[in-house]
């Protein structure tokens, strides 16, 4: 947990309330602030398998797990190349919209190229870093004086920043859980933000945004949502627990946006309010989780 990225502090929050869950189901588990002595800890520590809880770069994009790959140490989530494309949300996209999966329509501006708003796309457009979470960096830019200065806030956390088409409507996600008979989503939830902008306080802030569980969705539109959130899992080639973000338009259009493979583990992250609702309870979907990487563990030694 912990790290280096700009969500280090929710990467606590998650580390330590999975940590005190596998101690009450009896595990021997110790919380790890990665840091440049990560091998020696996990060495002196004499650690057997690894519960990631770290969000953002270096957590999700491959890095990790690379190197936990490397010494040979077992992990929950997903393996290095899922979670490098999952984290770039142009990779994600693409490969997403090559197998038939919805996305919003975009571009890419890359960091010192002279940019102006693609003419095909109206105002207002969504400007976001490729490769951060938690919607850090992002911009809802509604006209041309902003268009800059959202540029500059992307690209102040990655060289590349995807301009995407605004899409009005709801916002929904679908948590995703790998299991020994395939994936399976979990109840839908909408989330209804002040301003209709679920940016990092909107998500961090406790009361700042309601949560609907299950979404208020057409019995259709609800189909198509949790069909397409494990299509996109299984396209990506997901493991363990991931969230597909979706926008749906008014008439019930979904479109993609993101897919992150280490979701939030606090108490009242989005992932185990929709295991709740499930009638999973939080120790429970911690361990669901664990014994997901022990079947690919396993499965690799054979």
């Amino acid at each position: 947990m912990g790290g280096r990225s700009s969500e280090r502090e929710i990467s606590l929050r998650t580390g330590q309330a999975v940590h005190r869950a596998l101690l009450r189901r009896g595990y021997r588990a110790v919380a790890i602030d990665v840091n440049d002595s990560l091998l020696r800890q996990l060495q002196a520590k004499k650690v057997e398998m690894a519960f990631l809880a770290l969000h953002g770069p270096g957590g999700e994009d491959g890095t990790i797990q690379g190197l936990l790959e490397t010494i040979g140490m077992p992990y929950t989530g997903s393996g290095v190349r899922a979670s490098a494309m999952a984290m770039h949300k142009v990779t994600a996209k693409t490969l997403l919209a090559c197998h038939g999966i919805p996305v919003p329509d975009g571009c890419v501006v890359r960091k010192g190229a002279a940019a102006s708003k693609p003419a095909r796309l109206k105002w207002p457009v969504i400007v976001k870093p490729a490769a951060e979470g938690s919607t850090i960096g992002i911009s809802i830019v509604r006209k041309a004086s902003e268009w800059r200065a959202a540029l500059r806030r992307a690209h102040a956390h990655d060289r590349e920043a995807v301009v995407e088409a605004y899409i009005p409507g709801h916002e929904i996600t679908v948590s995703v859980l790998g299991g020994p008979r395939g994936a399976r989503a979990l109840p839908t939830i909408e989330i209804v933000a002040p301003g209709g902008f679920y940016d990092y306080a909107a998500k961090y802030t406790k009361g700042r945004s309601r949560y609907l569980c299950p979404a208020p969705l057409p019995a259709r539109v609800n189909r198509q949502v949790t069909d397409l959130a494990v299509q996109a899992y299984d396209i990506l080639g997901c493991d363990g627990a991931a969230r597909v973000d979706f926008r749906v338009t008014p008439r019930g259009k979904p479109y993609v946006l993101e897919v992150n493979t280490i979701p939030g583990m606090t108490e009242t992250s989005l992932l185990p309010m929709a295991a709740a609702k499930a009638g999973m309870d939080y120790d429970t979907l911690t361990e669901e989780i664990l014994k997901s990487a022990l079947r690919r563990a396993k499965a690799a030694r054979c």
